[in-house]
């Protein structure tokens, strides 16, 4: 299982680089639903040690996967183009790479420093935790380089599920691990987004962020 779980968590970070450089943004949703399905069977795994978990397997299965996914594809409409960002396709390609790359070696060599904790040192726990900063890293990333909302909603998406990898790796045996992980899902935060999203949408006829310096005055 411990194979299985490494193996699973460094999927994310193929997904993450997927969501934030293809342009098409029916293909970024896409590879988002692929990693809320890795991250319902890595909450899954861990559940088949600890059965409370299966509660926040059910639960990030229903809006992880379904919800938020079904706002983001109704946000986009018929319109799947990004609006450009604010780094070129090439040079973003490659900070991104470096980023994911050099997070993970670094987070994963110093894994018990950052989590003072015996389970920080083991296998799958230091692979996961280096992971999940991993993601938070590139969703910030996402968030503060990308133009076009929905962009940048999927930047908070990927960090919710850095946060959510950790909490699962980590707390595991807390009874309030399983209370955190469905309370503190985006699935609210992702709706008021896309109400807003549609709502610059409507009044400059664009999703493009840059562009709402023009409601000033």
């Amino acid at each position: 299982m411990e194979g299985v779980i490494r193996t699973l968590s460094l999927t994310l970070i193929l997904t993450s680089f997927v969501v934030v450089e293809v342009r098409s943004l029916r293909r970024a949703l896409l590879a988002y639903m692929v990693q809320a399905l890795v991250m319902v069977a890595i909450i899954a795994c861990f559940a088949s040690y600890h059965p409370a978990l299966w509660v926040w397997a059910a639960t990030a299965l229903l809006t992880k996967f379904a919800l938020v996914s079904w706002m983001l594809a109704r946000a986009l409409g018929t319109d799947d183009r990004e609006c450009p960002p604010l780094v070129g396709p090439l040079t973003s390609g490659l900070i991104v790479t470096a980023l994911a790359a050099g997070s993970y070696a670094l987070i994963h060599h110093n894994a018990g420093f950052l989590a003072t904790t015996p389970l920080a040192q083991q296998e799958p726990f230091r692979t996961n935790i280096a992971v999940s900063l991993t993601l938070l890293f590139v969703g910030l990333y996402a968030i503060t380089t990308r133009r076009d909302a929905i962009k940048v909603v999927l930047g908070v998406c990927l960090m919710e599920n850095g946060a959510h990898l950790s909490l699962v790796s980590l707390a595991a045996t807390l009874r309030e691990t399983v209370l955190i992980g469905v309370t503190t899902d985006v699935v609210v935060a992702v709706f008021l987004l896309l109400t807003l999203v549609r709502g610059i949408e409507r009044r400059l006829g664009s999703r493009d962020t840059s562009r709402l310096v023009t409601l000033r005055g």
